[in-house]
């Protein structure tokens, strides 16, 4: 069973945004070459942070509203929120120290 939570436009603001943990939001869509690539890193993060991090991914053509609030314009983005904001944002594939070094940075 995959640690990698699945958002959705409906629970993105209670799952997210209403966290008591930083959470890791890969904004995605299964047609995206790039995006299918990073999907094992984004999965072995949600691994080695479980339990002080939340990991998950949006599809953004089946949500659509959440990606268009918080202005993706390309994909992957990787998004980092703390207390409800955006703490941090990568946009294209990152090698997976540097999305660690920003989670650390938000649990720190």
């Amino acid at each position: 069973m995959s640690d990698v939570i699945e958002f959705s436009d409906a629970g993105f603001a209670t799952d997210v945004l209403g966290s008591d943990t930083p959470v890791l939001v890969d904004f995605w869509a299964p047609w995206c070459g790039p995006c299918r690539m990073i999907a094992p890193m984004v999965e072995e993060l949600a691994v080695e942070n479980a339990g002080s991090v939340k990991v998950g991914k949006i599809n953004i053509d089946d949500n659509p509203q959440t990606a268009q609030q918080f202005n993706v314009s390309s994909i992957p983005t990787m998004m980092v929120f703390k207390s409800g904001e955006v703490v941090a944002s990568l946009v294209g594939v990152q090698p997976k120290h540097k999305l660690q070094e920003l989670l650390d940075e938000a649990k720190g």
